[in-house]
């Protein structure tokens, strides 16, 4: 049975593990969004630290927060799916709980979205480090990418993308470790969709000595899988993917 969604509504998922020293920054740069009907989902992945007690004092004076804690370490993946589970919203909204997002992100947004009926919508973004210092200015992108343009790139940051399920449908992301918000852009767009872009700075992604992105080769190496057994990509093409896939991503961490 479809879900029926609320219209007006934005969902914004976070995935938790061990976010204590951000994650008040995430929040509040969720709360300061100039569009306000906002619903934030957190579904915490076990976390060992003091995450869940930081996050129940701020819900005291946030009611349009809905707090999860898994019983185990599943992954962000399981994590996210549960979010989107519950999630009401018609437009679904992504943000890691290090990351940062400008107070105009969604409105913004979702203006460019009715204007174009588009199904996803992504924005630039900026770099920083563990002690919000800017480390790299607006990483440029395109105004639209398409589902074969994905397959050689990284120009979708997660924490800049909103979706609207009333025009992609609901959807979960693939049980995968890692890369799955890749895996998810392409099985939404490999139809045919086409995500837009806002080529101005909204997030700032938070590039953090522990980060799982951090370990290219793993990172490659899951491109080449998500190709080969998510989309069924024979191995000459899903060889050739990847291979602009890194050269792309060198250009974007380190030019």
């Amino acid at each position: 049975m479809a879900k029926n969604f609320t219209n007006e509504l934005v969902s914004v998922v976070i995935p938790i593990y061990n976010s204590e020293k951000f994650i008040i920054k995430s929040l509040d740069s969720v709360n300061n969004q100039d569009y306000k009907h906002i619903e934030i989902i957190l579904v915490d992945d076990f976390s060992a630290d003091n995450s869940k007690q930081i996050i129940e004092n701020y819900m005291e004076n946030n009611d349009n927060i809905v707090y999860l804690r898994l019983q185990s370490n599943s992954g962000a993946a399981v994590a996210r799916n549960k979010a989107l589970e519950i999630a009401k919203g018609r437009y679904i909204a992504f943000l890691d709980s290090d990351d940062i997002w400008y107070p105009e992100k969604i409105s913004k947004q979702l203006e460019l979205m009715t204007k174009e009926n588009a199904g996803i919508c992504y924005t630039a973004i900026e770099m920083i480090n563990e002690e919000n210092i800017l480390i790299k200015d607006k990483r440029r992108v395109l105004e639209k990418v398409d589902y074969n343009f994905l397959l050689k790139n990284t120009m979708i940051a997660t924490s800049s993308v909103v979706i609207d399920r009333n025009i992609v449908g609901d959807f979960k992301m693939p049980i995968i470790r890692s890369g799955q918000d890749y895996a998810t852009w392409l099985k939404l767009m490999n139809n045919g969709t086409i995500a837009y872009g806002i080529n101005e700075a909204f997030v700032q992604y938070r590039k953090s000595s522990n980060s799982l992105s951090k370990n290219k080769l793993k990172s490659i190496q899951q491109v080449w899988s998500i190709q080969r057994k998510y989309e069924k990509i024979n191995t000459f093409h899903a060889f050739f993917n990847t291979m602009f896939f890194t050269i792309n991503a060198i250009k974007k961490h380190y030019l």
